[in-house]
């Protein structure tokens, strides 16, 4: 699928070492595909020593090599590297972001050919491929990129497309979620620690527990509702822990702690 392309990735941090070792993990790519950059040269060095890619400082002279453009900065400085490599991007090149809140119109329109984009959401369990990534297609992409975009992200977890007009929501959901998640996760170390366990023990039994949980929905396909009513037994101690968390409002606060968080992403490259 990959034939021999080369893929550029634009802002090598944690996450575009992920989709290099990702990628290469899988075996869809070989080393001497890549090009990466990032904006200091200690940086450039480290990747190039722990990764073994090609690596350069110029953002204009990775994309004038390659096919696949990985644009992987912050989204304060997407305009600002695509107007430094726009005159070497032509229709035959596809430009993946990951960049959240910024818009394949705006890209389009730096870009200011007929150069196909898309945008993707992953979050961070990326790292250790358990990720979830949302891709949305900009005007000029094709059924065929996106299938070739997917394969990337398909090698660090799960992905889904959807339509733009969602990928704020993805942002406030699987993206800012598993910060909500940890959150959770350490409530529940801290209440194992209330009732006697050991700390170690707590941990390891609250982060299992809530991947063990996570799984069941996935393999499954149940809905959760039905899965916490299979727990539920009556009379039994379950469904005294969830009086009190309807009691306290934790699925009222969940809710909100997303909408506030997608109402941001809307925010974040105009401040």
């Amino acid at each position: 699928m990959f034939d021999n392309k080369r893929i550029a990735i634009l802002g090598t941090g944690k996450l575009g070492e992920a989709l290099i070792s990702g990628m290469l993990d899988a075996g869809i790519v070989s080393r001497k595909q890549f090009i990466a950059t990032a904006a200091h040269k200690e940086r450039i060095e480290a990747v190039k020593s722990k990764l073994d890619v090609e690596t350069t400082l110029s953002n204009a002279e990775a994309v004038r090599k390659a096919h696949l453009v990985l644009l992987c900065v912050k989204p304060q400085t997407v305009e600002e590297v695509l107007r430094q490599v726009a005159g070497e991007l032509t229709p035959d090149h596809l430009v993946v972001s990951v960049a959240a809140s910024v818009t394949t119109r705006l890209m389009e329109g730096v870009i200011n050919k007929a150069v196909p984009v898309i945008r993707t959401m992953p979050n961070t369990p990326c790292f250790i491929k358990k990720g979830m990534t949302a891709l949305a297609p900009g005007k000029y992409a094709t059924p065929e990129h996106l299938v070739l975009a997917r394969r990337i992200f398909d090698a660090i977890g799960r992905t889904i497309i959807l339509d733009e007009k969602h990928m704020d929501a993805v942002t406030g959901l699987s993206a800012s979620g598993p910060a909500f998640v940890y959150i959770i996760i350490e409530s529940f170390v801290e209440a194992g620690v209330k009732v006697g366990l050991p700390r170690e023990a707590a941990t390891l039994l609250a982060a299992q527990m809530v991947l063990g949980a996570s799984s069941m929905v996935l393999e499954t396909g149940e809905h959760p509702a039905k899965l916490k009513d299979i727990v539920t037994t009556p009379a039994g101690c379950t469904i005294d822990g969830i009086l009190e968390l309807e009691e306290g409002g934790l699925r009222v606060t969940l809710i909100k702690a997303v909408v506030r968080a997608t109402h941001r992403a809307k925010e974040l490259v105009n401040g």
